[in-house]
């Protein structure tokens, strides 16, 4: 059989990388996006070396609805069918609301929100022509959490694909699709980098930090098993576990005090 072609987007780093990694392992072929093209090109030339298979970089910013659109012309015209999808890209704003514009809060929901569902939307039927689709959708273990001031949309935008994920598992899982959504706590990467949370989240206890490999591992295993969601690590089930099953009363002071630390200040 042709080896199946993965789709992996916010690819140039981190969780995104690792996915590029560890399919690539497994012998599929992947298109890569991201803004980086030189990150890209760097990584696709390691995975081409080291697997033999065949990867093409995409540069493209998801914050722009034309970009996603010249992707998937791109793709139709190249003949590519992408067999399997991570929606990976994300970031974070750290400041209030009232701190940020407009525009960065509509640029976080294309990212987060939209172009998750547009490529998801745009790349099923082929999946359920063939009957065959895979598709991760990485939400965050904050998709359980009442939410707390500062990264006002992060917890909305997770809490979207985890029930994205959910209500379109339960559409496909009979059709050969299977959709998992990935909910990591706090995961070696760049992601604190871009939202300025660097030195917070150094302080965070080693134990409850993990690597991309084990959370992409973990996924990767859950996808294929057809389970709907996967929370990584202990503490990170246990606090999932605390935010589902505790009352409201009880649950909302302890995550809006424990989040204070991640907040920017103004």
């Amino acid at each position: 059989m042709p080896a199946k072609t993965y789709l992996i987007t916010g690819a140039s780093s981190g969780i995104g990388a690792q996915f590029a990694r560890s399919y690539a392992a497994r012998g599929c072929n992947l298109v890569l996006v991201a803004r980086r093209l030189d990150r890209l090109e760097a990584l696709a030339a390691e995975l081409r070396e080291r697997h033999g298979i065949e990867v093409l970089p995409f540069a493209a910013d998801l914050s722009k609805r034309e970009s996603v659109h010249e992707l998937l012309v791109y793709l139709k015209l190249s003949g590519i069918n992408p067999d399997g999808l991570v929606n990976n890209a994300g970031y974070s704003l750290a400041h209030t609301f009232a701190a940020t514009t407009a525009q960065q809060q509509l640029d976080f929901i294309e990212v987060c929100v939209t172009t998750p569902t547009l490529l998801a939307r745009e790349l099923l039927g082929h999946m359920l022509a063939q009957g065959f689709g895979r598709i991760i959708n990485v939400s965050s273990m904050v998709a359980f959490s009442p939410g707390a001031s500062g990264h006002t949309l992060y917890p909305a935008a997770k809490s979207y694909m985890l029930k994205f994920s959910r209500s379109l598992a339960a559409e496909v899982a009979d059709k050969g699709v299977k959709v998992t959504a990935l909910c990591p706590g706090s995961t070696e990467s760049e992601f604190q980098h871009s939202n300025g949370m660097d030195a917070v989240l150094k302080t965070n206890p080693a134990r409850f930090v993990q690597t991309a490999e084990t959370v992409v591992e973990a996924a990767i295993r859950a996808n294929e098993a057809g389970r709907e969601v996967i929370v990584t690590g202990l503490f990170n089930k246990i606090a999932v576990a605390a935010m589902t099953l505790l009352p409201d009363g009880l649950i909302t002071p302890l995550i809006r005090w424990g989040a204070k630390k991640y907040q920017l200040k103004e």
